[in-house]
């Protein structure tokens, strides 16, 4: 996973005085903020997007399921700005409301969303490798070093269940959006500070271990 200051790092990499670096830029904090997968992100409607709300409906994710999750402040003012300025640029053709489009006017594939992570991670300098995955993980640690629940986190990242004798219990999207303001460090425009590092239990060290697994599986996502 990432630290806050090494996210930031990346995040800063891309172009801003460009339409694909603000794209590009949006696709990042996107995938920081929400831990979403790479198709569902490809796969994100403007309609999708409820701004006012801050929340973001992720259709049809994997194993065919809907989920409504929160979306931060920050990520939706990058967005947003993507949208009303970089983004009629790319539109080419057809428009079917796809949020984020190739230079081509397309949407993603799952390769090309790799290879633009792995671009600005090493542009980063930061020493670390990976790809849209770690986005997820560093997601998911940090709100759980922060204090979340683990049913929160399970929630946002589409997860079923934790184990196979754990009943899982639907959580809605106010609890959600609360959990979610408290815990994740880009939910607001102003940045949040790190909580200390501290032991996961043996159901969050679970949860880990199963996103280390998903990141090695990733091309199926």
């Amino acid at each position: 996973m990432l630290s806050i200051d090494e996210i930031e790092q990346v995040l800063r990499q891309p172009d801003l005085n460009d339409a694909k670096g603000l794209r590009d830029r949006a696709i990042l904090e996107t995938f920081y903020s929400t831990g979403i997968r790479r198709m569902e992100l490809a796969n994100l409607k403007l309609y999708d997007i409820d701004a006012d709300r801050g929340t973001v409906m992720i259709r049809q994710g994997k194993g065919k399921k809907d989920r409504h999750i929160p979306i931060g402040e920050r990520a939706v003012a990058w967005i947003n700005k993507y949208v009303n300025e970089a983004r009629p640029q790319l539109v080419l053709g057809a428009e079917d409301g796809t949020v984020f489009l190739t230079h081509l006017g397309e949407p993603f594939q799952r390769v090309q969303l790799t290879k633009l992570v792995r671009v600005y991670l090493e542009k980063s300098k930061i020493g670390k490798v990976g790809g849209c995955h770690l986005f997820r993980h560093t997601m998911a640690t940090l709100m759980l070093e922060n204090g979340a629940d683990i049913r929160i986190i399970q929630e946002m990242l589409g997860h079923a269940q934790l184990s196979t004798t754990e009943i899982y219990t639907r959580v809605s999207i106010n609890l959600l959006k609360k959990v979610y303001s408290a815990t994740h460090p880009a939910a607001h425009l102003e940045r949040s500070t790190a909580a200390p590092p501290r032991e996961h239990s043996e159901a969050e060290a679970a949860l880990l271990a199963t996103l280390a697994a998903e990141a090695a599986d990733e091309d199926n996502d």
